[in-house]
């Protein structure tokens, strides 16, 4: 049978609803021979259903759930392309589907126990020989129990060899779509935040352990994540110290003399240096902190710096080629070594202290059994001249650490713990490690001292004083729940995203009222895997324009939401108020700094011209806000890291006489609603009126030609449900009638 053009309709009945499948006239399929079709709603999306026909259906329709026109992207009477599906026996038959699973109606939970294994053989019978998807949205209704929404999370296709009693293929392949059978093992996972108690099986992960050198224990020293940089400092700075000095004079090398370690606070700079006097034989490491050398007599500060190399000059002139390493470690080295010159005004101690740094380190005299390590969050500050071969020559980035990373730093705050049995089995370092995106070492710290606090709280009787309940001390253990509370409410990381932040912009979520909300989610789509993917763009942009109330800010706060790069933040107008232009050039740049640092980030830049402080009577607009953005918004990000920019404006004219347009890679015109079937579609979404009402309206605004963004619609819905129920519907109308609707 040949593909077929059908327009997308409501399901005919709310039971038809629960059956997760695609309704269909009898006379446009036969069930009994096409019973899968494959529906294309685009060029680059295609969706598999199950059929099952109903008389209600009108040929050449086909009817699906709300759910199911959610993950399709489905509009009403949207034209789809349908092609009979045939599923491959030897590749897509499901050993293993695995769901997320939470109410329904996120305001009617209930607190009973949902039996895992009951709801396995129940969904079995209910979807019998149906076709899954990853990603896929549908209805589970489960022993008169409140309704669960399901999401597929993964599926596993079957090892037929297997079945059919060969040998084992081995690991389970992962696949994108199958069809299930009845021995098809299904699992259940709770979603996240989701007040859903499920009972029965869990979903187990095993664990791997990474060592990088057997040598050194990095675990013991309390150092993870940094096995890649440990490397690079070795190779760099410590191999012509493991050789014998005769070795190293032959060849006519010269130890390297200083590194420098930078990145974001609180990745392991500090620890990672302290450290490195463990690695090798040396002396204790002399540590101090950039600002304790400043001092305000005049010549004392560069007196500091003489001292600290005292004992290694001493030495030197002793034992020559034959001395120990000295390591001299400063925390916050851009405090003393500004760039020289910089300081306008000052006294120039600064500048002192760089060139008695520069003169000790790689000076006519230099010492050759010393290194200095310097550590700081802004390189950019550091005099360039400490920064060429001979001096701090050695540079490495601490960055975030990644998921392996994590899960290191994870096991080494956590061994004693386990070693003394107060750590719950739930408890599973490497799904906290994937919860933790863009998590510094520090961060991670504290997430584990949260969860600890967490716990022992529990123990704390709140009577009229403060009392501990010594005798379940001994059986106190942190779980999983500790630690998932203390990543909720307690620690969140200085590089992630502010869920909070986005979702006041998104308080309605996306309503998909027709076609243009579609395009601009592919669109969205499209760029965020380019981003994502692509090798070739590391710098991805779009802007979003249309009229005022459109939901412009809402679609780029839930594309960037949507993306799930570990860094999303957003650049806002309403964060800047009050801010100088100078201010607001840092506190932009600032934004964009801190996206350079994570591997994957998405940045949102809201209402441009407000940005510009833009207004119409002049005009007039700050020429040095809009000079740093159309610098920053074509600034690739350093090697190795993706950004994405989603901009809005509501003057796409005015973007344009400035020359900013060009620095956004597509434009999408975001529109208003223009006719009564995006009303409708909005209202049915919302379920904001009760049937009749819905009745009424439709008969009163199809085929009508309206005007109005969304933003200021559900402004009018709300306002009109404010009173008494039988004026609901009339006011609603005068208030769109005003509008231009």
């Amino acid at each position: 049978m040949a593909t077929r053009v059908i327009k997308a309709v409501r399901c005919p009945t709310d039971e038809l609803s629960l059956s997760n499948c695609a309704v269909v006239s009898d006379k446009d399929f036969d069930p009994n021979h096409i019973r899968h079709v494959e529906v294309r709603t685009s060029p680059h999306h295609k969706y598999v259903f199950t059929l099952r026909a109903h008389h209600s259906m009108h040929p050449g329709t086909m009817g699906f759930s709300l759910p199911q026109r959610k993950w399709a992207v489905l509009s009403l009477n949207q034209d789809i392309e349908v092609t009979p599906y045939r599923f491959d026996p030897n590749t897509q038959y499901l050993e293993c589907i695995t769901l997320e699973a939470d109410f329904l109606q996120k305001k009617n939970t209930t607190t009973d126990p949902y039996d895992t294994d009951k709801m396995a053989a129940e969904f079995v019978m209910q979807f019998p020989g149906q076709a899954f998807t990853v990603g896929q949205q549908l209805v589970f209704s489960f022993a008169e129990k409140k309704l669960l929404g399901l999401v597929v999370k993964e599926l596993e296709g079957a090892d037929v060899g297997a079945l059919k009693g060969q040998k084992s293929a081995g690991k389970p392949r992962k696949i994108n779509v199958g069809v299930s059978m009845p021995n098809t093992q299904v699992i259940f996972e709770k979603a996240e935040d989701s007040p859903l108690n499920l009972v029965g099986k869990a979903k187990g992960k095993a664990t791997r352990q990474s060592i990088i050198n057997p040598d050194w224990d990095f675990q013991k020293m309390g150092i993870g994540g940094l096995d890649k940089e440990f490397s690079g400092i070795f190779r760099r700075a410590f191999a012509s110290r493991v050789f014998p000095s005769e070795f190293v004079e032959q060849l006519g090398a010269k130890h390297v003399k200083g590194i420098l370690l930078f990145g974001p606070p609180g990745t392991g700079k500090t620890l990672m240096a302290r450290q490195i006097g463990t690695m090798l034989n040396a002396r204790e490491p002399q540590i101090v902190n950039g600002p304790e050398i400043l001092n305000k007599y005049v010549g004392e500060s560069e007196a500091n710096i003489r001292k600290l190399f005292a004992a290694a000059e001493e030495e030197q002139k002793r034992l020559a080629n034959n001395s120990g390493l000295h390591i001299i470690i400063f925390d916050e080295i851009d405090a003393i070594c500004k760039q020289r010159g910089s300081m306008s005004g000052s006294t120039g101690v600064h500048d002192t202290v760089v060139n008695q740094l520069l003169s000790k380190i790689d000076g006519v005299e230099q010492l050759n059994n010393i290194l200095v390590i310097g550590m700081t969050n802004r390189r950019d500050l550091i005099d360039d001249a400490l920064l060429r071969p001979g001096r701090l020559e050695v540079q490495m980035e601490i960055g975030l650490p990644d998921e392996e990373g994590r899960k290191q730093i994870f096991e080494i705050y956590v061994s004693k713990m386990r070693a003394n049995k107060k750590l719950a089995k739930n408890v599973d370092v490497e799904e906290l490690a994937a919860m933790t995106k863009n998590f510094s070492g520090a961060e991670i710290e504290g997430l584990v001292r949260a969860a600890q606090s967490t716990a022992m709280n529990r123990l704390i009787k709140a009577t009229a004083k403060v009392e501990v309940d010594d005798t379940a001390a001994d059986d106190l253990v942190v779980t999983r729940t500790d630690f998932i509370h203390a990543l909720e409410y307690d620690i969140k990381p200085a590089f992630g995203v502010s869920n909070e932040h986005f979702e006041n912009y998104i308080l309605n979520d996306i309503i998909n009222w027709g076609d243009p909300v579609r395009r601009i989610i592919e669109d969205g789509e499209l760029k965020i895997e380019q981003a994502r993917n692509s090798e070739r763009t590391p710098l991805v942009s779009m802007l979003l324009e249309g009229p005022p109330s459109s939901g412009k800010t809402a679609l780029a706060a839930k594309l960037a939401m949507e993306s799930e790069f570990p860094f999303v933040k957003i650049c806002s107008p309403e964060d800047m108020i009050g801010y100088t232009e100078g201010a607001k050039c840092q506190a932009i740049r600032k934004i964009f700094e801190d996206a350079y640092k994570s591997q994957l980030s998405c940045v949102v830049v809201d209402e441009i011209e407000r940005l510009l402080d833009y207004v119409p009577i002049g005009p007039r607009f700050s020429n040095l806000v809009l000079q740093a953005l159309l610098v920053l918004l074509k600034k690739p990000p350093p090697k190795g890291r993706k950004l994405l920019i989603i901009g809005t404006t509501s003057r796409q004219d005015v973007l344009k006489e400035m020359e900013m347009l060009t620095s956004f890679d597509t434009t999408v015109h975001v529109s208003n609603l223009s006719t009564g079937d995006h009303l409708m579609e909005v209202l049915e979404t919302l379920e904001c009126f009760h049937a009749n009402e819905f009745k009424i309206i439709g008969q009163k605004v199809r085929g009508k030609r309206l005007w109005v963004g969304i933003k200021k619609l559900l402004v009018l819905i709300e306002m009109a449900r404010q009173t008494e129920r039988q004026y609901r519907v009339p006011k609603f109308l005068a208030l769109l009638e005003e509008e231009g609707g």
